[in-house]
């Protein structure tokens, strides 16, 4: 089983499929109006193929089922690169083992994969018969948080989005294919923080909280500022644009910061990077104390089942960490520089990545103890620790971020703000109205029109 998936066009300029595919429709647009409280998603499962991309440099997805549905997609001609990213155009293609495809039926939920190699955010759901993907473009997605109600936070290169969820809409994104999917995440606020090399997010009592590795704090969003610094490490003296002990990783806990990753425990430009195999640590976030030391590169930690969970990403491990003394124990071990952990009952989602640029990452125990690095997300039993699914891509993209399970939405749908879509998905709290072309009357004043109700 294998599927691919590229660059596409609107459905007037389909992207190219192999030899023997039936081709993947475009998107459609339906308007009309929902009636309905929030929450009030429409429809069953269908075997469907997923949309081709529309415009906006963004991914189409597409789906396989037990049997296999190998499809793929090419980039358009003449479709912009990112200079930063030089593979993001390049075709995507990932390959799930049988038990992530028996694995994803069963969890009630659906993945959201970040990747800022590619420049993509990724959602795996299922529909019933088959795991689908939608792909979006963004630039350099990083940290991803799952808030209340299902609502989505998302670290870019410049800003901080906010997106919520459009049930009462998703059933009609497209005109040709109704019910493909059971949310719409539109993007409903973006903060304009700059460039502050944001890791992870995470939702807590007082809102979000963002790791600041280039001011080497935590912080939190503002109207009148780029950021508000929140909490620093007690060997930071002072908050500086110098990423001097690359903190990246926030474990909430109550619904308040509890600890902290970070790659060296150093105050000057950098100064991690030349102790980066051994220096990495965990922090309290109440005592600022170090609670663990001799870390190769540790990322994620999470609070999860009353127990601290990091991934020591260097050494491709996943450690249980006790917050007392500081006892580090190995949960798993696998073949990638691990970043992003989520979970769901009693398994751990795992992002895998490749070893790409060498300046960093070169020189890490994961890279010489296997012949080969995988890319994909990681199934993993926490009650035995033994891997029992994954999903790999095995061309196009090679380094992950983050990794999120998002409960009770199996055909997820995501907007960038590229996408026409995003303009035409008007949301209130007890309804929501499709705005196209299609449903809009001509005035007999040249330039005037209305917008049809209907329901």
């Amino acid at each position: 089983m294998n599927y691919a998936t590229g660059l596409g066009e609107d459905a007037k300029n389909k992207p190219q499929q192999p030899q023997g595919k039936p081709p993947i429709p475009g998107p459609g647009s339906q308007g009309q109006r929902q009636q309905g409280g929030p929450g009030q998603g429409q429809g069953g499962p269908r075997r469907q193929r997923q949309p081709s991309g529309v415009p906006g440099n963004t991914y189409g997805g597409g789906g396989y089922g037990p049997q296999g549905n190998p499809y793929g997609q090419k980039r358009p001609e003449g479709a912009p690169k990112d200079e930063n990213h030089p593979n993001a155009g390049e075709t995507i293609a990932c390959q799930p083992t049988e038990g992530f495809v028996s694995w994803l039926a069963q969890a009630k939920g659906s993945l959201a994969i970040t990747t800022y190699q590619a420049g993509k955010v990724a959602l795996v759901g299922w529909d019933g018969k088959q795991v689908t993907m939608v792909m979006r473009q963004f630039e350099k997605p990083m940290g991803f948080a799952v808030g209340p109600n299902n609502r989505l936070a998302l670290a870019t290169r410049h800003d901080l989005m906010l997106f919520a969820n459009g049930p009462l809409l998703a059933g009609d994104y497209l005109e040709n294919e109704k019910n493909k999917y059971d949310s719409l995440f539109l993007p409903r606020a973006s903060y304009h923080t700059g460039d502050l090399a944001t890791h992870d997010l995470a939702f807590g009592d007082d809102g979000l909280w963002l790791v600041n590795t280039r001011f080497s704090c935590l912080s939190q969003l503002s109207n009148e500022f780029n950021f508000v610094p929140k909490w620093q490490p007690k060997f930071i003296s002072m908050l500086a644009p110098e990423d001097r002990c690359h903190l990246n990783g926030l474990a909430m806990r109550d619904g308040k910061p509890a600890f902290v990753t970070a790659l060296g425990e150093t105050d000057v430009v950098g100064g991690w990077r030349p102790t980066k195999a051994t220096g990495g640590v965990v922090m309290d976030v109440a005592s600022k104390e170090v609670i663990t030391r001799g870390l190769c590169m540790p990322h994620s930690p999470r609070w999860y089942d009353g127990k601290l969970w990091v991934l020591n990403s260097g050494k491709g491990e996943m450690l249980q960490v006790d917050p007392k003394d500081g006892k580090q124990t190995v949960v798993c071990e696998l073949p990638g520089f691990l970043r992003g952990l989520s979970f769901a009952g009693p398994y751990a989602l795992i992002g895998m990545g490749k070893i790409r640029e060498k300046h960093i990452f070169g020189g890490l125990p994961v890279g010489t103890k296997y012949p080969k690095l995988l890319c994909g997300v990681s199934i993993v039993d926490l009650r035995t620790g033994k891997e029992v699914a994954n999903l790999e891509f095995t061309s196009g993209c090679v380094e992950l971020y983050d990794v999120q399970f998002i409960k009770n939405i199996m055909k997820p749908n995501i907007l960038n703000l590229l996408k026409p879509q995003a303009r035409q998905a008007f949301v209130a709290p007890d309804f929501s109205y499709w705005l196209r072309p299609s449903n809009v009357i001509q005035d007999d004043k040249p330039g005037v029109t209305d917008p049809v109700k209907q329901g």
